[in-house]
């Protein structure tokens, strides 16, 4: 599907969607929040754990999810990465998302690597066991922009 596993947000100065990315932290150790649109008309929202690669955004998920369902009638969807605490930086933005069964074992086995650290634990375990229900999510990024406030707030 793309993903290697390496870790990584956006460098310095690198283009994504046509803008620059800010700098954010390659460590930044946080879930990616997906927004579609749901039956009811509003936004539905979910915590991913996410990858970047060549310009998109990785996740994985059950097949049977609500994210799932959604995304297939209308694969429009936003973004942020951001952490919850201060200082406060992040990127957000618009994208197409395409859900496939095709590598989606593979992606999560290398987001259980970078969110665990290891595939030894009991979690990992129990994720890795239910392979089969999983699909791999991969976002076209349209658009974005960052923001960030750690020099503002620094003191």
């Amino acid at each position: 599907m793309g993903f290697d596993g390496s870790y990584r947000l956006f460098e310095r100065g690198e283009r994504v969607a046509g803008r620059r990315s800010g700098g954010l932290s390659r460590q930044l150790p946080c879930a990616l929040r997906l927004a579609v649109l749901g039956e009811s008309g509003f936004p539905l929202v979910c915590s991913l754990w996410f990858g970047y690669d060549g310009g998109k955004l990785f996740c994985a998920t059950t097949r049977q999810s609500k994210l799932v369902e959604r995304l297939r009638a209308n694969p429009r969807c936003g973004f942020e990465l951001a952490p919850n605490e201060p200082p406060y930086f992040g990127v957000r933005g618009q994208g197409i998302a395409t859900v496939s069964s095709e590598a989606a074992m593979d992606l999560l086995g290398d987001l259980v690597d970078r969110y665990l650290g290891r595939r030894d634990t009991n979690f990992a375990q129990w994720l890795l066991g239910r392979t089969e229900d999983e699909v791999a999510i991969s976002i076209d990024i349209r658009w974005m922009t960052s923001w960030d406030f750690r020099q503002r707030m620094s003191g």
